[in-house]
């Protein structure tokens, strides 16, 4: 087998675009996580990542940065990372500016226990990777404006050598810049998949929940958005082709949310997955549907976001 991308968007991407059936304003929201410890994962997201604490009780943490949560952790004692299965391959927390992911970047630096598993530039954006301590993937990234990428996306989004001098550039003095964590506006950019299958997956995002497929990479690999974004899901097989779900005892994902902008919406989407036969289970904040790699997606609407 070949080894995977360094990266999730590590793809000369080819594909056609088509229009999506979901509003515009579709958007990704909180991504929920099963954590060994969870203590050590929320001093983790607030050093490292730049994360502040929203809400806490013994076994949960719901955290972000100052406005709706971004991220959730749940304790699971003894869970353990696990690789080879379906279930989260990163989330994206998109960063308002170029200036903000050089802040970012320059506090990684000076705290030289961040390591960090890529750099990259996608065309689109520019994106840095890392792991937490459970082994769940994550990318903070900015996007380039718009107008550069807008219709391009099947054609140009690859993955080239983060111009790290060019990044750091933005910034007066790097070794002194203060680092107060990520912008208030940051969002949940998009969230990438392990899946089972790719054509699967998307005839299921794309012909039953209603995304565009922006760009593919064969039957390996998927970039599908609403709006004409770039892409708020990411699906690949690099490691999961034709596997199941993590064994219970898993650091895993409990859900990723996409947001609707409107609870019109969120039924008009419900009701083309169950007359496919995809029938939602009722959950807090939404409703809860699988694809068909078992990833758990909770459907929510703007005005009862979970």
């Amino acid at each position: 087998m070949a080894a995977p991308p360094r990266d999730p968007e590590q793809v000369e991407a080819l594909g056609l675009q088509a229009p999506a059936q979901l509003p515009a304003s579709t958007r990704m929201g909180a991504v929920c996580l099963t954590v060994d410890d969870l203590a050590a994962s929320i001093e983790y997201y607030e050093r490292a990542v730049g994360l502040r604490m929203h809400q806490r009780d013994s076994k949960l943490a719901c955290m972000g940065t100052g406005g709706e949560d971004l991220l959730v952790l749940v304790e699971q004692p003894g869970a353990r990372p696990v690789r080879g299965h379906c279930g989260l391959y990163h989330f994206a927390l998109l960063l308002p500016q170029r200036p903000d992911l050089a802040g970012w970047l320059a506090h990684a630096v000076r705290e030289q226990q961040i390591p960090l598993v890529g750099m990259s530039d996608h065309f689109v954006s520019e994106a840095i990777y890392l792991t937490d301590p459970d082994g769940h993937g994550i990318e903070i990234y900015w996007d380039r404006p718009r107008e550069t990428w807008e219709g391009q996306v099947a054609e140009r989004m690859t993955t080239l050598p983060l111009d790290t001098a060019s990044l750091l550039g933005e910034l007066a003095d790097p070794q002194n810049e203060a680092f107060g964590g990520l912008p208030s506006s940051t969002t949940m950019g998009h969230v990438h998949l392990c899946v089972a299958d790719v054509p699967a997956t998307v005839a299921f995002y794309r012909d039953l929940l209603g995304f565009a497929l922006m760009a593919s990479l064969g039957s390996h690999a998927a970039f599908l958005s609403a709006g004409g974004y770039h892409h708020h899901l990411g699906a690949n097989t690099w490691e999961s082709a034709g596997a199941g779900q993590p064994p219970g005892g898993s650091a895993a994902l409990k859900y990723a949310s996409i947001v609707l902008p409107s609870e019109l919406e969120r039924a008009r989407a419900l009701a083309r997955l169950s007359d496919a036969g995809v029938e939602p289970q009722p959950a807090e904040g939404g409703a809860l549907v699988r694809d068909p790699g078992g990833n758990p997606i909770l459907l929510a609407a703007a005005e009862e976001r979970p």
